[in-house]
């Protein structure tokens, strides 16, 4: 295994290709490198598919999470998959397609590997006008999904300007715990079309619709119910809030 830099990779596998969930979940791992200074073990995974040839995902096992006093040992991983699937739901797609899978060290998650430049985090992009709407729709996801951790490092500039959300671990607790850098939005009145959004879903994972399979299994039934009624609050006062009074922001900040 070998340490790198990931502005120096590129990936041919598109997040946009419906093959990509089926590549993550049944490719061949070749080689793992170590992505260095994470507080658990993240790899990068070098991927071979009969179909779409070699690619590049993040491997995070299961056995390379710290224990944490506030989240469940062992469900990082599935929180990350949660993201994705949540975000699916809603018709966003913020987070770059992740699955559970098997790998050299065991169950984890493996996300698609988004080619960026580190440098380019939300301190820096926040002074780009054009990408002020993908902000506020993050701000939007990582308040109802409850995220306890979104670092400015936790945001790419992808293809077209796309922005990816990445490092959805700690999220869905039942617990108020959104620590977040992006509080430029406090006051945005969410539009209509993403307020549709968070009610469809919030619907369906109340009356068990069709789609949500996924995101409740990998989810506790508090963690669900939990998520609907930070739904419900959103809804009920459409506006991103001011910054919180109490651990608001993670740290370290990138």
């Amino acid at each position: 295994m070998t340490s790198f830099r990931t502005s120096e990779l590129q990936n041919a596998w598109s997040p946009s290709d419906q093959r990509v969930i089926e590549a993550l979940r049944d490719s061949e791992v070749i080689d793992l490198r170590l992505v260095a200074d994470s507080s658990n073990y993240v790899f990068v995974a070098d991927l071979q598919h009969p179909e779409l040839g070699a690619g590049l995902g993040v491997y995070k096992p299961e056995r390379g999470e710290q224990p944490l006093h506030d989240f469940p040992y062992g469900t990082l991983y599935q929180r990350e998959v949660a993201a994705y699937e949540y975000s699916r739901l809603l018709g966003w797609d913020l987070v770059p397609p992740t699955v559970v899978r098997d790998g050299p060290h065991g169950v984890g998650s493996m996300q698609l590997f988004v080619p960026h430049e580190p440098a380019d985090h939300f301190f820096e992009l926040r002074e780009r006008d054009s990408l002020d709407e993908q902000f506020a729709q993050v701000a939007t996801f990582d308040l109802v999904a409850n995220n306890a951790d979104r670092k400015a490092g936790h945001v790419l500039l992808g293809a077209d300007e796309r922005i990816w959300c990445i490092d959805q671990g700690l999220c869905f607790n039942t617990m108020h715990k959104v620590r977040t850098v992006i509080w430029d939005y406090s006051g945005t009145e969410l539009p209509d079309e993403w307020q549709d959004d968070l009610r469809r879903v919030r619907d369906c994972l109340v009356d068990g619709g069709d789609g949500i399979e996924a995101l409740s299994e990998l989810l506790a039934e508090d963690e669900v119910a939990a998520l609907i009624r930070r739904s419900d609050e959103l809804l009920g006062h459409p506006v991103l809030p001011e910054m919180f009074p109490y651990r608001c922001v993670p740290w370290p900040l990138i």
